[in-house]
């Protein structure tokens, strides 16, 4: 990896995307992108909102504008949890920098996601957690170049384990 690649966070919802990508950046002291944030300022309303009135393929498909819309070079970048169902979006982020996708179990994820129905996760009407991660789970492993899971590890266990897995230093 070159020291000024982009970092791509992928994953679940709290999996500690825009946490541990808010870490990295300050410590190598690059730009923070949330795609999340995105969305919700081309749309000017939370997710939520735009799950509600929209519908999760349409959350999908601003997802997928908004990544694809951006140059990402040099930047930190947590994804929406649902970017992984976009080729496109995958290969346009790629181009910017490798994917690191933040693996946390299903149990973990069950304990963190306590406002999983205001959350603004893009998943057909009526799925769970549990049919979200089994969906989810094999096209993050598909799509990562780099794996970790955060589970057993402090915040900034998990930040000097990612700059370590790819070979960067921390500005000081």
């Amino acid at each position: 990896m070159n020291s000024d690649d982009a970092i791509i966070l992928i994953g679940m919802p709290a999996s500690g995307k825009s946490t541990l990508g808010r870490m990295l950046a300050a410590r190598l002291r690059r730009k923070f992108v949330d795609t999340d944030t995105l969305i919700e300022t081309a749309t000017g309303e939370p997710l939520q909102h735009t799950l509600d009135r929209e519908g999760y393929l349409k959350l999908r498909d601003l997802e997928e504008q908004a990544i694809l819309a951006e140059d990402f070079h040099s930047a930190i970048v947590a994804t929406g949890g649902s970017a992984v169902y976009s080729e496109a979006a995958m290969a346009h982020l790629r181009q910017f920098g490798p994917l690191v996708f933040l693996d946390v179990p299903l149990t973990e994820l069950n304990i963190r996601l306590s406002n999983f129905g205001s959350r603004g996760i893009a998943s057909a009407p009526g799925s769970g957690l549990a049919d979200i991660y089994a969906d989810r789970q094999p096209r993050y492993l598909r799509t990562a170049d780099y794996q970790i899971n955060v589970t057993e590890r402090s915040e900034t266990e998990a930040v000097n384990a990612i700059l370590e897995m790819l070979g960067l230093t921390p500005s000081v």
